[in-house]
């Protein structure tokens, strides 16, 4: 299945359903309006030269119908951070790419206070410039039986790239991840099964889609399958989206537990009763959270987990299928392995090591890397960088990325374990992190840091020792009042990191 043509026969199919409502425009799209709108826009977008073209734009109907078109045109869509760093983005996609245009909107650098580059085009003039003609001859082509409108488009097939995205970028340089239809449909596929989507189902759409997790699931899940899609540009308006989902009646949201904590605190009761599926991703779901969604509003938030490079979903918990602090059973059709970290031999169930992934949702590799692709692909499998078990039910388990484990005095230490240990000990709401900071002696040595008050680390440090070696307890508390965080809300570690070594270096500084 290709993506678009995917799209297509659903809009032939319910062409009056209500397809996407965007909140920051207050406008309805029908299924047939956006169809209309892609051919518009994929005219336009045929005429520049490239291969690839750039697209920085908020979650919204222009997104989806930007990425709809540049598809439609026979290109590939390669989807643009803006949410930190976004010159330094743009022109990093530019160069790894070879591409110049850039689909955006002036609205978006009003609001990032980012000034344009060599290439962006704004979404508003694209549009200012379509002609009576144009709207004309698109109309009638919407009209046409799905096959000859698909029969007219340029040839693509399975295996061809149906995007390509960045790695987040918290350890490292992101990478270019190119994604196949047949990636991304295997994975919808599984999830559409799984979660046993309904044509009545209205999903919340609050992710960015230059994040896979959101470009899946919250933009070709529905808009392939027919239903609605509420479209929230800004993930971080917590009572907007709390409003929304009761106003809307939405059933399927998903995100981040980050996001989830802060729609939680400005939530009120009756906000989530039409919400059915609850997923969270890309990060730790915490205990307090899964159990506060219970207490409040009776709603099982299920945790899931997944990649860039696996389109991205590997497995996921469900409501009725969930055994809290695990990520859940692998989709139907993902293998997953758990090996040895330094032989590679696989392991038994209950044995932790590194988490092994295979599956047509596994990407085609990185853009123009074969070197790193094929150190993360081997025989097929992908190996995640993430650690993790697999009990005798089946249920994986994640330990943490293998990056995110320290050898200090020859043992190894999961930062996750310490950061596990030491939310329980702080106060309600608070976030915190570890990081590993090079010690002339002993190679590594692990700094805490808290987005609270200051604490009694002493106090903290002897609770902490109750379950930890002492090579984990932190050796320094710091507290910053905003941890860096991703746009995905993933943690920013480099950066936290970057901090804290400034800290180490000014402290040095000031004993000299």
């Amino acid at each position: 299945m290709l993506l678009h043509t995917a799209f297509i026969r659903t809009a032939k199919k319910k062409p009056s359903h209500l397809s996407v409502y965007d909140i920051s425009s207050s406008k309805e799209f029908t299924y047939e309006r956006m169809l209309i709108a892609s051919f518009i826009l994929s005219r336009k977008i045929s005429a520049f030269p490239e291969a690839h073209i750039g697209i920085m734009l908020p979650t919204s109907a222009g997104c989806m119908l930007s990425i709809l078109g540049v598809l439609m045109s026979g290109k590939i869509p390669v989807m643009l951070n803006y949410s930190t760093g976004a010159k330094e983005n743009c022109e990093y996609g530019q160069n790894k790419c070879n591409f110049t245009t850039i689909i955006t909107s002036k609205k978006l650098l009003e609001a990032i206070k980012m000034q344009p580059i060599k290439g962006m085009v704004y979404i508003e003039d694209m549009l200012k410039q379509v002609t009576l003609l144009d709207k004309i001859l698109c109309a009638l082509k919407a009209k046409l039986p799905g096959k000859m409108i698909i029969g007219s488009l340029p040839k693509k097939t399975r295996e061809d790239t149906a995007v390509i995205l960045f790695t987040s970028g918290s350890e490292k340089d992101p990478k270019a991840v190119e994604l196949s239809h047949k990636n991304i449909s295997t994975n919808l596929r599984d999830v559409h099964q799984i979660l046993r989507i309904s044509p009545d189902d209205i999903f919340l759409a609050n992710l960015p889609l230059f994040h896979v997790f959101g470009l899946t699931v919250d933009m070709w899940l529905p808009i392939c399958g027919g239903n609605t899609i509420i479209a929230h540009a800004n993930p971080l308006d917590y009572k907007g989206i709390c409003d929304s989902i009761r106003k809307h009646k939405v059933s399927v949201m998903v995100g981040t537990p980050t996001f989830y904590h802060g729609y939680l605190k400005k939530s009120e009761k009756g906000d989530f009763d039409t919400v059915r599926i609850a997923v969270a991703g890309a990060d730790k779901l915490t205990r307090q959270i899964r159990e506060e969604y219970l207490h409040m509003h009776n709603l099982e938030v299920c945790e899931g987990y997944g990649a860039t490079e696996t389109s991205p979903v590997i497995s996921t918990n469900l409501p009725g299928r969930n055994k809290p602090g695990s990520v859940g059973i692998p989709l139907p059709s993902v293998s997953v392995k758990i090996v040895d970290r330094e032989t590679s031999e696989e392991l038994p169930r209950g044995e932790e090591g590194k988490i092994m992934v295979k599956g047509d949702n596994v990407m085609k590799g990185y853009y123009h890397d074969i070197e790193e692709t094929s150190l993360r692909i081997h025989n097929n499998w992908y190996e995640t960088g993430d650690m993790g078990v697999l009990d005798e039910d089946g249920y994986l388990w994640h330990r943490g990325r293998l990056k995110r484990f320290v050898k200090i005095g020859g043992e190894m230490v999961s930062l996750v374990r310490v950061e596990t240990v030491l939310e329980k000990l702080l106060p309600e709401g608070t976030i915190c992190c570890a990081v590993d900071i090079p010690n002339p002696v002993k190679g590594s040595e692990i700094v805490a840091v808290v987005t609270t008050e200051e604490i009694n680390v002493r106090h903290i440090k002897k609770q902490m020792a109750k379950e930890l070696p002492s090579l984990a307890i932190p050796k320094e508390f710091h507290v910053i009042q905003d941890i860096p965080m991703m746009s995905s809300g993933k943690v920013n570690f480099r950066e936290v990191e970057s901090i804290c070594r400034d800290w180490r270096k000014k402290k040095k500084q000031g004993k000299n």
